[in-house]
């Protein structure tokens, strides 16, 4: 699977980075970074557990 970023939506809130730091990271101007291109099985509960609650819906899994 893959995460999809709305970076229109997205106002680094930090809520993702919370759940999954492995996975997603704000940088010193408050941009989120995703790592990797595709989620590692281990991650994926963390990572539906993030796209879940994001609070302004900018993040998904394709």
């Amino acid at each position: 699977m893959k995460i999809i970023l709305d970076t229109d939506q997205c106002e680094a809130n930090g809520v993702c980075v919370g759940i999954a730091p492995d996975v997603f990271e704000l940088d010193d101007d408050d941009y989120l970074h995703i790592h990797g291109d595709e989620v590692a099985d281990g991650d994926l509960p963390a990572v539906t557990e993030a796209v879940a609650q994001c609070p302004k819906a900018a993040l998904r899994l394709s």
